[in-house]
């Protein structure tokens, strides 16, 4: 329980960040660590957020012509080798299925039944569902195929930390593949716009949307896109991608139709996907130090009740009130939804309750005492607030108000973020300030990060590997003519400041996860 200053969660965001979210995770009961090494179990309040974003999600893809469809989990080692770059880019975190049974040894279960051919557990699926595009797709007629599946994947992580980086996780990844090469470049556009306006809408977060540097493509891709959010020890997180891969897999695939002009052709194909990694983005942009904050829009229950019966003889009397509220409200709605409500009833401490919802990050509590009863008033109390702030409002006037409490909790996280990022984002033209920005003022807590770099780069590969070399700084994304941080972004030539040569453009660079 909280008492005076003291926070809920320890260590505070500004002492340890890493082991700050991981306490988050813990105590908002989101997931633990499982018995096999890198992989997590998402608890029910966890799973819920994903229940949330895959909903949303899924509407969204379907709205845009996407249909779900499911491919295997395990992949043959030889559609893998017929895409070199993919290859190489996976091949340290791949996990591989060599043998087919078990047979008892001296007491002991030990692999037995060599597979012909060794399978790899699914890392992405680009080669297993071109050979099955390969087969459906003869004639011009044929396309576009737009596919989306929901599923798992592995990708053997030596540093896993949970939701951000697990050997197994949870995502969706769409495949498409289209006529012509103007269709697929479209397609990778509109499908990263679809996340952002998830992540702002949805999330509250605002990203820069942008291509990646050719060092940071996706493995065989011609271009990756990507939306780049910024947490609070000021580290980017990829938060979503969507890639422009040519021609280069259906020819690995062989995805070859009949053109209108009677020719054999290319397939043209993209892929785009979000991750688990969104719940642990949230968490690190929104948490405070007495743990999760939840945004209204994902969150899997946006207003708890908590009765609050210290005497026996008033407590059907209260409980009754609370279910009466919790009906009431359940028959409102928030963002063209029911309101998602949850009445806490167990037979534990008011405070102690308090505080579990507070940590799992609940936007609105309403307490209900036995004084409420004759006042006919309830207290409510915003998450986006301090844990002591609360107000008294009519018990019968709740239905109304609070949808719009939940879309000013819901915008108000966005703003804050918002202003966060433009904060912590610096124009930078030369070396020296570039490389202070990005060393630590105190090398006890080199965690807190600088923030976000705009800076010119002259495009160059081995300047980019220096950067890194030296700083652990990344070029996050080459970002779109667009809005950065409520100011218009242009592309601006300038001088590189690391050559002393012409740059196009300022990038982000950034420390990221």
């Amino acid at each position: 329980m909280n008492k005076g200053n003291e926070s809920a969660i320890s260590p505070r965001r500004e002492e340890d960040f890493p082991e700050w979210y991981q306490q988050v995770v813990r105590s908002a009961e989101m997931a633990e660590n499982s018995e096999v090494r890198g992989c997590m179990v998402i608890r029910p309040w966890g799973y819920a957020l994903w229940e949330r974003m895959q909903g949303a999600l899924d509407g969204m893809f379907k709205a845009t012509g996407h249909k779900n469809a499911y491919f295997p989990l395990f992949i043959p080692l030889s559609h893998l080798q017929k895409e070199a770059d993919h290859v190489e880019g996976f091949a340290k975190e791949c996990a591989v299925v060599t043998h087919h049974r078990l047979e008892l040894k001296e007491g002991k279960l030990v692999p037995a039944g060599e597979l012909t051919e060794p399978l790899v557990v699914r890392p992405t699926s680009e080669t297993i569902i071109g050979s099955t595009y390969a087969k459906w797709v003869k004639s011009y007629r044929d396309l576009p195929i737009l596919l989306n599946q929901w599923a798992n994947v592995v990708r053997w992580e030596l540093r896993p930390r949970l939701f951000l980086r697990t050997a197994e996780f949870l995502w969706q990844e769409g495949h498409t593949a289209h006529e012509t090469e103007a269709e697929a470049v479209e397609e990778t556009v509109r499908m990263l716009g679809v996340y952002e306006t998830f992540a702002r809408d949805w999330l509250a977060i605002p990203v820069i949307r942008g291509e990646k540097s050719e060092s940071e493509r996706f493995p065989g891709a011609v271009r990756t896109h990507c939306i780049e959010a910024m947490v609070q020890d000021r580290k980017a997180i990829q938060a979503g991608t969507s890639h422009f891969l040519g021609q280069n897999f259906a020819k690995a695939s062989d995805i070859r139709f009949l053109s209108r002009n009677n020719t054999e052709e290319l397939a043209w194909t993209t892929s785009w996907g979000v991750s688990t990694r969104l719940i642990g983005t949230l968490l690190m942009a929104h948490g405070d130090d007495n743990g999760a904050v939840l945004p209204p829009r994902i969150a899997g229950t946006q207003v708890v009740i908590i009765p609050i019966t210290p005497k026996e003889e008033t407590r059907s009397a209260v409980l009754a009130k609370a279910e009466e509220v919790a009906s009431s409200l359940r028959a409102a709605s928030y963002a063209a939804e029911p309101l998602r409500v949850e009445i806490d009833s167990r037979d534990i401490g008011g405070g102690t309750k308090t505080w579990e919802w507070i940590k799992k990050g609940v936007p609105l509590r309403i307490e209900i005492g036995p004084r409420d009863l004759g006042s006919g008033s309830a207290a409510v109390a915003r998450r986006d607030k301090g844990p002591k702030d609360k107000e008294f409002l009519p018990s019968d006037s709740l239905a109304v108000e609070v949808p719009q409490l939940l879309e000013a909790i819901q915008l108000g996280l966005l703003a804050r973020a918002l202003a966060f990022r433009k904060e912590h984002t610096r124009k930078i033209d030369t070396r020296e300030e570039f490389y202070a920005f990005f060393t630590p003022k105190n090398p006890n807590k080199p965690e807190i990060h600088a923030g976000f770099a705009l800076t010119h780069w002259n495009g160059s590969p081995e300047v980019e590997a220096k950067i890194k070399e030296d700083l652990k700084v990344t070029i996050r994304c080459i970002p779109e003519t667009g809005t950065i941080d409520g100011e218009e972004f242009v592309e601006e030539a300038g001088i590189c400041p690391f050559s002393g040569e012409h740059s196009p453009r300022r990038v982000i660079f950034g420390k990221a996860y």
